[in-house]
């Protein structure tokens, strides 16, 4: 009989006081682009070889209003083959999805083989915005790590990779990110009375925060923080972070060619493979 892997929590897990978020950023554009570019490269093989081997990927944005998160899911989706992911945007539950477990809307959007999901912020919505809010009883948002470590071990035991980032900046910087919003026409729409109210309650979102990461972070899925406070920083760690997890044990090698592809090839079009 298959018996369930077991959940270990993380000896030492991450926290937020431990960031270092102003010794962490790159001053050099050309720099900075270069080191876009080869880890996007690299994060094309990548899926690449997901695809070939019919694998799965689950990828979660959590952090901080303004923290970057969709700045850094457009860099990590820019290169890649739009058939082989999908994005997920979450916010409130539908009225459909009110109602039931809350881990059912989620479920409904895993990904398939051959594909990865990116969740820009997630089921962990359960112990933050919903534990600090009062959206739901405490009972409810207590029980919840243990229901979200079995959810992922769950996945993890059907061969899916999770990768979870949370990003960080501090209250300076979100205020700046604020004011940019608000005085930019074309970023205003992103500025929101709830932005607003959560920022009015930093310390109780720092103490869900941190429970979340000591309580969720395991060995097999573990908690990424990432120092947020500079962008081009924040975006090259984020890349780094998830290249080096999903390509952690897997076969980069590219597939041979099918050798009737290769006769049909030079019989109908007069082309050889090279050997």
């Amino acid at each position: 009989m298959h018996m369930p892997s077991k959940i270990t929590l993380q000896k030492t897990p991450p926290c937020l006081n431990d960031v270092a978020l102003d010794s962490s950023f790159i001053d050099d554009k050309d720099t900075y682009e270069t080191k876009l570019k080869r880890l996007q490269k690299r994060i094309l093989t990548i899926q690449q070889a997901y695809h070939h081997q019919h694998k799965r990927a689950i990828i979660v944005f959590e952090g901080w209003d303004a923290s970057g998160k969709g700045g850094a899911i457009r860099r990590l989706t820019e290169r890649l083959d739009p058939r082989g992911f999908h994005v997920h945007p979450i916010g409130a539950p539908s009225p459909n999805e009110q109602g039931r477990h809350y881990l059912y809307r989620f479920q409904a959007r895993l990904p398939k083989p051959q594909s990865w999901a990116i969740f820009d912020r997630s089921w962990y919505g359960r112990v933050l915005v919903e534990r600090v809010e009062a959206l739901c009883p405490e009972s409810h948002w207590q029980r919840a790590y243990q229901e979200i470590n079995e959810f992922e071990r769950m996945l993890m035991d059907d061969e899916v990779r999770i990768v979870k980032l949370f990003l960080h900046i501090d209250q300076n910087e979100q205020l700046h990110r604020f004011q940019e919003r608000l005085n930019n026409p074309y970023k205003r729409w992103k500025l929101t009375s709830e932005d607003i109210r959560n920022r009015e309650k930093w310390p109780q979102y720092s103490t869900a925060i941190n429970d979340m990461l000591s309580y969720t972070s395991t060995r097999s899925a573990p908690w990424h923080l990432i120092a947020a406070n500079h962008k081009w920083y924040a975006r090259i760690k984020v890349l780094k972070t998830i290249a080096d997890a999903l390509s952690d044990g897997v076969d980069m090698t590219p597939p041979p060619l099918d050798p009737a592809i290769i006769r049909e090839a030079e019989q109908k079009l007069g082309i050889k493979a090279k050997t």
